[in-house]
């Protein structure tokens, strides 16, 4: 377990802050994640709540990690969120726009007829991906601010102070990496594509209130109320596109 866990490049030294760690388990606050005594010597923490090891993961293959992030198991997310230091949330979440922006402008171009070459048409076609881009990331925004408004209403003890949001706002961002599996599932093209873009949403949904959950350490119920929430307030901006004569 020596190279994973110095080998994995996002885990800090032994020692740490109080409450700079949380345990997999029962998500109890811990000071360190392993001890170090030397000589390639290292052994795991042990949760002083559960009595278990505060994180397993640290000696796990990051390819194990991942499948389990993918089964949305939360002991797996709290080690990504709190027991490591990733910091690619405003990167994946706009290439997840892209994606996404992707996917709509080549449905939009799918539905014209129109196969002039002419510059002002391939123009016109440039345009339209970047208000898919637009658009794509107004939903998503109304998403989370919808999320954001529940949470802060029904849980205030939750959301106390602007790192408590800026958490859960990571949480989310990170969660959205499902949106990536929509370029394969529009480049290897069947007639079940529909099918597969709607349980892409649905396991980003899913993985959305596992962060949730994991994040303010919440029943399974309320997150789902929150996302229930956003998902109204990011319809309610389609519906206004819509109204706008825009094809979202």
């Amino acid at each position: 377990g020596v190279e994973a866990l110095t080998g994995l490049g996002v885990l800090p030294r032994a020692m740490a802050a109080l409450g700079a760690y949380r345990c997999i388990e029962c998500n109890g606050e811990a000071t360190e994640l392993y001890r170090d005594y030397q000589r390639g010597v290292l052994r795991i923490s042990i949760c002083k709540s559960c009595q278990k090891p505060v994180d397993k993961y640290i000696e796990y293959d990051p390819v194990i990690i991942l499948i389990n992030a993918v089964l949305c198991k939360a002991q797996a997310y709290r080690h990504i969120l709190f027991n490591t230091k990733i910091n690619i949330h405003g990167k994946l979440c706009v290439f997840c726009l892209l994606c996404e922006a992707y996917i709509r402008w080549l449905q939009l171009q799918d539905s014209s007829q129109n196969t002039d070459p002419d510059d002002l048409i391939r123009y016109a076609k440039e345009w339209d991906f970047y208000r898919m881009f637009g658009i794509a990331s107004l939903e998503q925004t109304s998403f989370f601010i919808g999320i954001f408004i529940t949470l802060w209403w029904m849980t205030p003890e939750m959301l106390k102070t602007k790192s408590d949001f800026i958490l859960l706002l990571k949480a989310l961002l990170l969660s959205t990496y499902g949106k990536l599996l929509l370029i394969p599932a529009v480049i290897w093209e069947h007639d079940y594509t529909p099918l597969c873009l709607a349980f892409i949403k649905v396991f980003v949904l899913i993985s959305n209130s596992q962060a949730i959950r994991v994040t303010l350490n919440l029943n399974r119920i309320l997150p789902w109320f929150a996302i229930f929430f956003g998902l109204i307030l990011e319809n309610g901006v389609v519906c206004l596109f819509q109204k706008m004569g825009w094809d979202v």
